[in-house]
């Protein structure tokens, strides 16, 4: 019985997390036609990619007329933080064969917080599974139909939403940097160093630059 319950509330977390963050997807496909992306490029990113983080960081250099090697490697060092979840996971969620790389497109920040939020593992792997595929459909239709929404205004950018990525961006951060002053001292660090390099560099590069303070605290 209890074993029941604690399934059921992996559902609904799995639900509550999977539907609420999936809407944003409204945000970033509009924030990737604004940046020059068309319609479809805008859903096979958040089909192949779906890490919101990278994708805002990929689109967001774009637009600032950034080289597109310059943002994917800024995609890429944001998205390597699934890398360590996944080591986190792997021991819990037990996935063998070829489901593993299935599994690895789902590690992402909320199905890992859904998933060591369980007590045991029967219900870990079922928020995992709730929140992996409850996120990733409303993800990309949410993504859909803000791209196709935006596709038809025009020039997006009259309407102010050329700051959507980066306001989405800090949304996705701002919860985690409001519970950890060395987090908050981390992104600190991070933008003086892009604020810094941004007169002397390229588009894209000073994001790379930033990184470096996270060599800091991995080191340590």
């Amino acid at each position: 019985m209890e074993e029941t319950t604690s399934r059921s509330a992996a559902v609904r977390d799995g639900l509550g997390v999977g539907l609420a963050v999936g809407l944003s997807g409204i945000a970033f496909g509009a924030a990737a036609v604004t940046a020059g992306l068309s319609v479809p490029q805008a859903c096979v990113l958040s089909l192949l990619a779906f890490t919101g983080a990278s994708q805002f960081a990929l689109t967001g250099a774009v637009a600032a007329g950034g080289d597109l090697v310059a943002a994917t490697l800024g995609a890429l060092l944001l998205g390597g933080r699934n890398t360590l979840y996944g080591l986190r996971l792997a021991n819990l969620l037990r996935v063998r064969g070829p489901r593993r790389l299935l599994a690895a497109h789902g590690v992402i920040d909320e199905t890992t917080a859904v998933t060591m939020a369980q007590p045991d593992p029967r219900a870990a792997r079922t928020g995992f599974v709730t929140t992996f595929a409850s996120l990733y459909i409303a993800w990309n239709l949410s993504t859909l139909a803000g791209a196709y929404g935006t596709s038809f205004l025009g020039d997006p950018a009259v309407l102010g939403l050329d700051v959507v990525g980066p306001v989405a961006f800090l949304a996705i951060l701002w919860p985690r940097l409001a519970e950890s002053a060395e987090l908050r001292w981390l992104a600190a660090g991070a933008a003086a160093i892009a604020l810094c390099a941004t007169p002397f560099l390229p588009a894209g590069v000073p994001v790379l630059l930033s990184a470096a303070v996270v060599l800091v605290v991995v080191l340590r």
